[in-house]
């Protein structure tokens, strides 16, 4: 449910998005959330509206890398807190149930990323990551054979990525 040509009650609904995520988020994943997924704010105005609160200091960056992370501010929080009101409350109900039911999952596509690319001499290299705020907490590359190993590993590196992890720590930190 867009609220067409009311830009403040979009700004409010941004930052009950992060309020509710509680953690950093990237450009993209807001975009998913509160555009692709759900009709709460179209795309040009989710753009156009991460760069204002940036700019009016209710977000911030705190990683400019590869995909820029975006947090709410203490303005931000107290803004909301002010006005929250103003969002209609069915899209607040919305946005807490959303959050609520998906909340794991887009953090999990935002901290595992993973890519691949063909070698020269015909094998594939398979690059895993798990990003933290600062830095990644977990790299891997693998030389893999052929593309459909590759494509295999690359679609389930978000499902497993943890417990690889955590196998991978446990073993090497007795």
């Amino acid at each position: 449910m867009q609220i067409k040509g009311e830009t403040s009650v979009n700004k409010l609904i941004l930052l009950f998005v992060f309020d509710k995520m509680e953690s950093a988020l990237t450009e993209r994943i807001i975009i998913d959330i509160c555009s692709s997924s759900n009709d709460w704010i179209n795309y040009i105005d989710c753009v156009s509206l991460i760069q204002k609160l940036e700019s009016d200091g209710f977000i911030c960056l705190v990683n400019a890398g590869d995909d820029p992370l975006y947090t709410i501010t203490p303005d931000g929080r107290e803004s909301l807190a002010n006005f929250y009101i103003n969002i209609p409350k069915s899209v607040r109900e919305e946005i807490s149930t959303f959050v609520k039911l998906n909340k794991e999952k887009y953090r999990t596509k935002q901290e595992c990323r993973a890519d691949y690319y063909q070698n020269k001499d015909g094998t594939y290299t398979v690059f895993l990551r798990i990003l933290a705020p600062v830095q990644p907490a977990l790299e891997l590359k693998f030389v893999i054979p052929d593309r459909k190993t590759a494509q295999n590993i690359y679609k389930k590196w978000a499902d497993k990525a943890g417990d690889l992890y955590t196998a991978i720590y446990e073993n090497l930190v007795d």
